[in-house]
């Protein structure tokens, strides 16, 4: 096959442990997923409608590489959460069959420009350009399920220049992994490579250039890096 124009890189992750790099297909999100953080949003929890958005799967950031400051934003956010890579999927999953579909376990940052997450919420607008840009996905390197179960209770945390921003068990989430998956395969036919970002707990807060940030899966992964 010739291609008009040269294609682009599979974007893809680093197994830990190994020389294996996972390729990346799509990055689902949910939000609202912790209530301490829907409330600091002064949102609602609704267990009869999730809400799932999306990321190109090149925004992520792999390596603890720097991360640059995105362009149309005052006001960047981080948003610590434990991430799910596939290796399997399909469509209407089970719950009970759900984890099955998992290969690795990581931690990430949805980077948020929340300034025009607000302004899009004023006007019933979609979320794309506060949700779904440039580097808006650091994530660490992949941890196999078959190394490390699925961890259905881990502290979760995220400290900014020394400071702990971030903290939580991951059991406190709204919908569990499995009912994640469940819910995804309704709406979407979910395959190898995809990304499920959980969601984050309350204390999201600015970034500012020169920021380090360590996110903690804790046991599991460890994401650190730098806002440039």
């Amino acid at each position: 096959m010739t291609y008009a124009l040269a294609p682009h890189a599979i974007p893809s992750i680093p197994v830990a442990g190994t020389d294996l790099r996972f390729p990346v297909h799509r990055i689902y999100c949910i939000g609202r997923n912790y209530v301490d953080h829907a409330a600091e949003m002064g949102a609602s929890v609704d267990r009869a409608q999730p809400m799932f958005f999306s990321k190109p799967a090149d925004a992520i950031v792999i390596g603890n590489g720097d991360v640059p400051y995105p362009l149309a934003t005052r006001e960047l956010h981080h948003e610590v959460e434990m991430v799910v890579a596939l290796a399997s999927g399909g469509r209407n999953i089970p719950v009970a069959h759900a984890l099955e579909r998992i290969y690795a376990y990581g931690v990430g940052l949805d980077l948020t420009r929340r300034d025009l997450q607000t302004i899009a919420k004023q006007k019933g607008n979609p979320w794309d350009t506060a949700k779904g840009f440039d580097s808006s996905a650091p994530v660490s390197d992949l941890h196999r399920a078959a190394a490390v179960g699925h961890p259905s209770a881990a502290t979760l945390t995220l400290h900014v220049n020394g400071m702990l921003r971030q903290s939580t068990d991951t059991a406190k989430m709204v919908f569990n992994v499995a009912e994640i998956i469940h819910e995804l395969s309704k709406y979407y036919e979910l395959t190898s490579g995809d990304l499920i970002y959980t969601g984050t707990p309350a204390g999201v807060a600015v970034l500012e250039r020169g920021d380090h940030f360590r996110a903690e899966l804790a046991g599991i992964a460890i994401l650190e890096g730098r806002i440039v």
